[in-house]
């Protein structure tokens, strides 16, 4: 299907999905203790409402932004946020809004650590599908971040709002988080801000992909997301939306974000059937693209 009307389509039913809103039971918070250091780490679950744990489900993980915590995604009525609620409330999705060390993550190795560990808790606990990853802002370049390093992990990931060169990011509001966050300035580690550059590795992107950017911000400047986005067409390599609004500013609407991420959803393969082999072994499990 063409881009363009995966794009109508995807619009068209964010009445719907507004209409069918509230599908997420209420949200309880929980805890692990991390890997990488043995902190106490948390994180929100949203299960969809008659949620019965024998069937499989798709599982939205929500990265919140600068400044925030695991209840940025999980209770804030900014577009953004509510718009990721109602699409996982809409598919009946496991939702996940976690700290990944809050509130100055920027997917540094702790963060990214905690949230490898996360979706292998995730997966130990719940019959688990396909693993989303969405965020705006520091979000939506930590879902890059982390589906360039880990994209055995991902399934799909929706952007908002993010950079995706960290090397080239230079807001003076943040760099003092990120330089934290990464254990040094980029002349200090230049390979943490390389490797958290997924601009540089197009090649990781197979999975579907959305992006949205506003051409007014300042925040964090739409280039890096665009040039990427437009390698990921030439290269063919993934569905790639991208939704690019020239006047737009550091925020996305509920209709775009619906939009992303509904196109995601539509594109991401499902498991086929292996009935006849009755092995359930993951190793022989075809996949397919979900219909349109």
């Amino acid at each position: 299907m063409q881009k363009s009307a995966v794009l109508s389509v995807a619009l068209s039913v964010c009445a719907s999905v507004a209409a069918q809103a509230g599908q997420l039971g209420s949200p309880v918070d929980l805890q692990f203790i991390a890997g990488y250091d043995g902190t106490v780490q948390r994180y929100v679950q949203m299960l969809p409402t008659g949620f019965d744990p024998t069937d499989s489900h798709d599982v939205l993980i929500a990265l919140h932004g600068h400044g925030s915590d695991r209840w940025q995604y999980a209770t804030n009525t900014r577009d953004e946020c509510r718009g990721a609620r109602d699409v996982a409330g809409n598919h009946n999705m496991i939702f996940i809004s976690p700290d990944y060390r809050a509130s100055t993550s920027w997917m540094g190795p702790a963060a990214e650590a905690d949230v490898v560990q996360l979706i292998g808790l995730l997966k130990s606990q719940h019959n688990v599908r396909n693993v989303i990853l969405c965020g705006a802002s520091m979000g939506g370049a930590s879902s890059l971040i982390f589906t360039a390093l880990h994209p055995d992990l991902v399934d799909g990931v929706c952007s908002s709002n993010g950079t995706a060169n960290m090397m080239e990011y230079n807001n003076p509001s943040f760099t003092s988080a990120i330089a934290a966050s990464y254990g040094g300035t980029k002349a200090q580690v230049p390979e943490q801000y390389t490797m958290r550059s997924p601009e540089l590795f197009p090649g990781q992107f197979t999975m579907p992909v959305a992006f949205t950017v506003g051409g007014n911000d300042t925040v964090v400047p739409p280039d890096s997301v665009r040039r990427l986005a437009a390698e990921l067409q030439t290269l063919g390599l993934s569905d790639v939306l991208m939704i690019d609004r020239p006047t737009g500013g550091h925020s996305t609407s509920y209709a775009d974000t619906v939009a992303g991420l509904e196109f995601v959803m539509n594109a991401v393969p499902e498991p086929a059937t292996m009935g006849l082999l009755g092995l359930g072994l993951a190793a022989l499990i075809a996949r397919k693209p979900r219909s349109r």
